[in-house]
């Protein structure tokens, strides 16, 4: 028998075997993922859902005090949620069961604070468990969120406190089925109620929760939740709140630093390569500015060319993404989010309509064994456990596919089997064009998805050249796709003397109305600025005259200008300066205040006419690293700069991790002049600085 298998080797029928061929698979390197993380990763898309009290208060953060009776949806419907997130091919849904001030959606046998003393359902609704009804009907998954910090509890701070939140996990982890990621929010400690204490109380957040009996209790209870945030955690946030995660990304963490205290959150963005741990990043973002529902946002959801970034820069940079639809106090997702949301998922579905690389011819210049099992083709088989993988110590290799014929390609996708770690460090792309090989990216990490946008080439032949990786190379898929040309909308600017500006990408015309109408090639041409000195709201759209294509409508609206605005007075500093507060230019900012000049400080602003307001904004400074961020404020109005009434004091809530435009409205008063008080800074500091201030008007 011995005979005839050689006799069949030297003829050509049956291959001889070599010491290459008997190659086994790559060893696993460094920090890998559980089976638990690998299903959480490849859910990619999912949803955060806030709706509570502060849907009803108008707030971001509620205090603690706020009476369970304002809960009163009219018209809640979990099942149009799921619906919703389904269409949009999300894989589940984060509810948040409570938030900051303690409130809970579901019926804890531990507190009275809950939904079992509110209006809705009469006290007998349980929001927790019709969600997770609506998850299972739409298959998808359940997570929850329940606040560490409660701002209402008496014994918070206590380690009686502690019993309380672990009593409320085991509640929420063993009545409503599988969760799939409980969400632990970074917020801990600070003035709260805490049932009528009405005081500051500071925690360690490092050492107060106990993290380590905290997460066996979880582990126990349900073995197959992912738990992410504080502690030791299996997920990682990236860093931010707008949903980016950094251009390198690594699945990494040094997390027993972190855990010391030794770890800043702006490294979350990018991981650590040397990292001890496998802890992969999440990136949340909200739809709209804030968090939780305001009405005065309807018309600042997020646009479409944000969107369409933020899915680029999260699950095309290895992480995956956390969308939040802030459910209105009707009980439902927003119809101005609805139809965000649809809009960016029509743009991926394009996006990725047809595949390139399927059917191309497939070299590379190394691959394990010589054999089938690791070869190059395998990135093209559709098969997520199959990969090209090359020679144990082999940290440098291309991989080419050959068209049939040129072909336009502008998206290319590549992933890694995470399963036996993460390994690339560097990569670049070619295409060959016109016989000439052509860079057309340069980057780091793949991961376990890496999404590239470029500019669109005709290539007869592409090539990924591994220029470093920690050890062999271990590719799973690669595709390569032509989008569709993306118009991006145009910029609206309008200064302080009434003067529009309206900017696109060069060689695209710009279209606009005034009068509320969506614009279209039919509307007026812009050419130069314009000046509109009214209330207005304007809407425009760029328009790619080659290809006859128009991009998402943006719109801005505007009060009367402030051309006859003027500072008043200021508290500290140069009074000139300070115009630029109210130039109408929020990349401008004005500082004030110092270790020797301490808060509170004051600008008091004249309007130039009495007109009629229900709030006002805060910008605050949005350029460079530190922002000199306003915490806590007061805000009054007069009608002759000498008797004052206070409108508004209170809290910037988030303002660190969301250094958005603060949107404050009260009763409608006529004023004239305004006088803003920042009363405290973030992280306590004493220097602060103002972008813009405008008013909501009635």
């Amino acid at each position: 028998m011995k005979n005839v298998f050689l006799l069949l080797c030297l003829i050509g029928i049956m291959p001889a075997i070599n010491s290459q061929e008997l190659a086994k698979s790559p060893a696993p390197f460094g920090p890998l993922p559980t089976q638990k993380q690998v299903d959480w990763q490849e859910m990619e898309f999912y949803a955060f859902v806030h709706f509570s009290l502060n849907t009803f208060t108008n707030k971001e953060w509620g205090y603690g005090d706020e009476s369970p009776q304002l809960f009163n949806p009219t018209a809640l419907d979990v099942r149009q949620w799921a619906r919703i997130v389904k269409e949009a091919g999300m894989k589940g849904i984060i509810l948040v069961a409570k938030h900051h001030d303690g409130f809970c959606l579901w019926p804890s046998a531990y507190t009275e604070r809950s939904v079992k003393n509110s209006p809705w359902e009469n006290g007998k609704g349980d929001l927790v468990k019709e969600l997770a009804a609506a998850c299972k009907e739409y298959n998808l998954k359940l997570g929850l969120y329940l606040s560490p910090w409660d701002r209402n509890n008496a014994d918070y701070g206590k380690p009686e406190y502690v019993t309380y939140f672990r009593n409320q996990l085991k509640e929420l982890l063993t009545n409503y089925g599988d969760v799939f990621e409980m969400w632990f929010d970074g917020a801990n400690g600070g003035d709260g109620y805490y049932g009528g204490a009405n005081e500051t109380r500071k925690i360690n957040t490092l050492t107060y929760y106990n993290w380590d009996e905290t997460y066996k209790m979880i582990y126990n209870l349900a073995p197959k939740t992912l738990v992410w945030g504080v502690g030791p955690s299996e997920a990682r946030w990236i860093g931010n709140e707008d949903g980016r995660a950094g251009k390198t990304n690594w699945s990494l963490l040094r997390q027993k630093d972190e855990l010391a205290g030794k770890v800043h959150y702006t490294e979350f963005m990018s991981g650590h390569e040397d990292g001890e741990k496998w802890v992969p990043g999440e990136a949340d973002v909200s739809i709209r500015p804030g968090w939780f529902y305001h009405a005065v946002e309807d018309d600042k959801v997020r646009s479409l060319d944000e969107m369409v970034d933020i899915y680029y820069e999260s699950i095309g940079r290895n992480a995956t993404l956390l969308l939040n639809l802030p459910v209105d106090p009707r009980g439902l997702v927003n119809e101005h989010d609805e139809a965000r949301l649809k809009e960016l998922v029509a743009t991926i579905k394009s996006d990725f309509k047809k595949e390139l690389l399927a059917g191309t011819k497939v070299s590379a210049d190394n691959f394990r064994g010589k054999i089938n099992d690791f070869a190059p083709k395998n990135v093209i088989d559709g098969n997520k456990n199959s990969y090209w993988a090359t020679d144990d110590n082999v940290t440098k290799a291309s991989i080419e596919f050959t068209f049939k014929k040129p072909t336009e390609l502008n998206r290319i996708l590549l992933q890694e089997d995470i399963k036996l770690g993460q390994r690339i460090k560097a990569f670049t792309v070619e295409a060959k064009v016109d016989g000439n090989w052509k860079t057309i990216a340069t980057e780091t990490t793949i991961g376990y998805k890496r999404i590239l946008r470029v500019d669109r080439v005709k290539a007869s032949a592409l090539k990924i050249n591994i220029t470093d990786a920690k050890a062999s190379i271990v590719i799973s898929n690669i595709q390569a796709y032509n989008a569709p040309t993306f118009v991006h909308a145009p910029e609206i600017q309008r200064d302080k003397n009434g003067l529009v500006t309206l900017k696109s990408d060069t060689g695209n015309s710009i279209y606009y109305t005034i009068d509320g109408k969506n614009p279209s090639e039919k509307s007026a041409l812009y050419t130069v600025p314009f000046r509109y000195d009214k209330a207005v709201e304007i809407k425009a759209i760029s328009r790619n005259t080659t290809e006859k294509i128009n991009s998402a409508v943006k719109t801005a609206k505007y009060g009367i200008s402030k051309e006859n605005w003027k500072i008043v007075s200021i508290s500290s500093g140069d009074l000139k300066s300070a115009e630029r507060i109210i130039d109408g230019n929020p990349n401008t900012d004005w500082g004030f205040g110092s270790e020797t000049n301490k808060l509170p400080q004051e600008v008091i602003i004249d309007m130039g006419t009495s007109i009629k307001i229900k709030g006002f904004t805060y910008v605050p400074q949005q350029v460079g690293n530190n922002l000199n961020l306003i915490s806590n404020y007061e805000f009054y109005t007069s009608s002759d700069n000498i008797n004052w009434t206070k409108q508004s004091e209170g809290e910037f809530s988030n303002i660190k991790h969301n250094p958005i435009e603060q949107v404050k409205v009260f009763v409608g008063v006529q004023a004239r002049y305004l006088r803003f008080v920042a009363t405290a800074a973030v992280s306590k500091g004493q220097s602060v600085s103002i972008a813009e201030i405008n008013v909501v008007e009635e």
